[in-house]
């Protein structure tokens, strides 16, 4: 068989198509245990990074002890006997038998579906609770965004915030990782006094002399539809579609955990 011919061409592009599929498949096959220890180590420092006790020099898994994950039933903010550490919101969210739908009027997140149960992450001392961590997802510009926003015990105060995944414009939405902007929603008030959650993201900046100052954070520049994504899944997730039934749960019971 000539070296130029076309069987001998299409034999070994076959041979060398078929070893590399073998390779690659081994290969995932015995990295997807890494793979998975690495997205739960991942997921656990994002969590951390909100309860703002990460530290890059101590083990994730000895800092993590001090949190304190539960289930919970969004409609009636009760925890449910799910197991925290492998139930997955997300997947739960893709299936009609353990999600529902958002109307779409009250669908301020723009995501359609939510799961009927959430993840939440308590930060403990001993029985004393210092931060609720709760995970919130929605629409900004181009993508579906997805992080974390700690309260302080008060179920009010905002403690931290911040996104662990998105696809917005780098300099422009892409800053919501900006430190200088996740800062400020450091100690921001998300419900008014009437319980509505009101915590806005303004275009400019919020100036000192508004006497309704601690209920506004300021905008993105140049980034005017991220920002309102960013507002409106905030005031969705702290709203009654989403954890104010397991907020009003905890300060009725003074954040003490029963179960």
């Amino acid at each position: 068989m000539s070296n130029d011919s076309t069987k001998k061409i299409f034999t070994v592009a076959f041979s060398l198509c078929l070893v590399c599929s073998l390779l690659v498949s081994t290969a995932a096959v015995g990295l997807k245990s890494i793979q998975e220890d690495n997205k739960v180590k991942e997921r656990k420092e994002n969590i951390l990074k909100a309860a703002g006790i990460y530290d890059e020099d101590a083990s994730v898994d000895e800092l993590y002890k001090q949190i304190v994950p539960k289930v919970v039933d969004l409609a009636t903010g009760e925890y449910v006997d799910t197991d925290a550490a492998v139930y997955d919101q997300r997947k739960a969210a893709k299936d009609p038998a353990s999600s529902v739908a958002i109307p779409s009027e009250k669908d301020l997140a723009g995501i359609g579906h939510r799961a009927k149960y959430a993840s939440v992450y308590l930060l403990m001392d001993g029985n004393k609770l210092k931060r609720v961590v709760l995970p919130l997802h929605g629409k900004g510009l181009w993508s579906t965004m997805y992080g974390f926003i700690a309260l302080a015990p008060d179920f009010n105060t905002v403690k931290n915030f911040g996104f662990y995944e998105h696809a917005e414009t780098p300099g422009l939405g892409g800053e919501v990782d900006n430190p200088n902007w996740k800062i400020l929603w450091v100690d921001k008030k998300v419900y008014s006094e009437n319980g509505d959650p009101v915590l806005d993201v303004i275009k400019g900046a919020v100036s000192a002399e508004d006497p309704k100052a601690q209920y506004k954070v300021d905008g993105l520049a140049g980034a005017t539809l991220t920002a309102n994504g960013v507002e409106n899944l905030v005031r969705y997730w702290l709203g009654e579609g989403g954890f104010a039934p397991y907020l009003k749960r905890l300060a009725a019971e003074g954040g003490e955990q029963n179960g």
